[in-house]
This record gives structure tokens, C-alpha cells and sequence, in this order.
């Protein structure tokens, strides 16, 4: 489990950094700049702990994760530009986030008595994106998630591996791989250009 400990310390990182560098270009103070990274670190978890019961959250019981996402956020408000410009190290980063998120999403589902496939994948899936979601809500923006992007069918995909894996192999190794499988589908769809399908209506033009 050290890894995915280290992995979850980065996601943590790379979420606050994405959640800061947005409410920097969003004009929020520094305050504003702070509580948006650690909403788009720990508020997936934090709202999956709530919906599994689970009280309080662990974002509130180990706040070491808090002071990371803190951390982050300071680090971004202080290096705003040349952190802007590591776009694709804070995509790669972001990738191993979301793996690590849907990995201890699902993970938790499990050890908390919650053994049906859609408990399992939804949490999975909210540990994931959650933070995503309530950073752009929180700042009036469609979430990334349900702009084309290839990001939370990767993290559906992943958790459904774990729930598949997990009773046919040791938690971690089962955790790893669906790490493995949400990052490989995420970097798939950036490298490749892949989106999902966007509806756009025909217009009738004007006379």
C-alpha cells in the first residue's frame, strides 16, 4: 500500500494545484484560492464518505491531506506562472489522481460492507470527480467532466476492474490495477485526441 499512499499524496497535490491555478484566473483572493484546491482535492472523498456513512470524513480525520492540498494552493499562488506552464506534468499528475481516487473510492465501498457492483463503481467514480465537479459548480463553470473530455468513463472503467479483480486477488494488487487502467484510459484519450460525442443543433439560418 506504500505506493498508493505515495500516489494519493500526489493526486492530492495535483488536485490542489488545478483547483488554485483555477480560482487564480477566476480573480478570487487568496483565501478563495485556497479553499478551491482543497475542494477539488478532498471533496470527492468527502462526499463519498458521507453518502458510505463513514463519520466523520477522513479528510477531517488524517488532515494531513488538507495540509497538502494547502500547500499546493500556497505554492500555486506564489509560482503562478511557472506552474502554468507544466501543463502536461500537471496532466500526467491529475491522470495518477484520478486513478489513485477511483482505486480508494471503490476500495472504501468494499470495506465498509457495500459489495454491489453499482455502489462499488459509483463510488469509485464520485471519489474521482467529485472534486472536479464541485471546483467548476463552485466557480459557475459546466463541469469538466460533462464537456467531451474522456474523464469519468475512465474512472467508471477503473472501478469496475477493481470490483471485478478484488475478490480474485489481494486489495492492493487488486487497487493497483485499477490505478493502471483508469490512468492508461485517461493519458489514452489526451495522446489520442479521443472525446466523447457532443450534440450540436442544426440552427436554421437567418434570411
Amino acid at each position: 500500500m506504500f505506493f498508493i499512499e505515495m500516489f494519493l499524496y500526489l493526486g492530492v497535490f495535483a488536485a490542489g494545484v488545478s483547483g488554485a491555478l483555477i480560482g487564480i484566473k477566476k480573480e478570487l483572493d487568496l483565501f478563495g484560492v485556497l479553499f478551491l484546491g482543497g475542494a477539488t482535492a478532498l471533496g470527492g472523498g468527502l462526499v463519498r464518505d458521507v453518502m458510505l456513512g463513514n463519520l466523520p470524513p477522513v479528510g477531517f480525520l488524517e488532515p494531513v491531506y488538507f495540509l497538502v492540498s494547502t500547500g499546493a494552493g500556497l505554492l500555486t499562488w506564489l509560482f503562478y506562472h511557472r506552474i502554468d506552464r507544466l501543463q502536461k506534468v500537471i496532466l500526467v499528475s491529475d491522470a495518477i489522481g484520478l486513478g489513485v481516487f477511483t482505486a480508494v473510492g471503490a476500495s472504501s465501498a468494499i470495506r465498509h460492507g457495500f459489495d454491489e457492483p453499482f455502489i462499488v463503481i459509483s463510488m469509485g467514480l464520485i471519489t474521482g470527480i467529485g472534486g472536479g465537479v464541485l471546483r467548476d459548480v463552485f466557480v459557475k463553470e459546466i463541469p469538466f467532466v460533462f464537456r467531451k473530455e474522456v474523464y469519468a468513463i475512465a474512472s467508471i472503467v477503473g472501478a469496475a476492474g477493481y470490483y471485478f479483480l478484488a475478490p480474485l486477488m489481494p486489495r492492493p494488487a487488486a487497487m493497483y490495477l485499477c490505478l493502471a487502467i483508469t490512468f492508461a484510459i485517461r493519458i489514452a484519450s489526451i495522446v489520442f485526441k479521443i472525446d466523447f460525442p457532443v450534440y450540436k443543433e442544426n440552427k436554421p439560418s437567418k434570411p
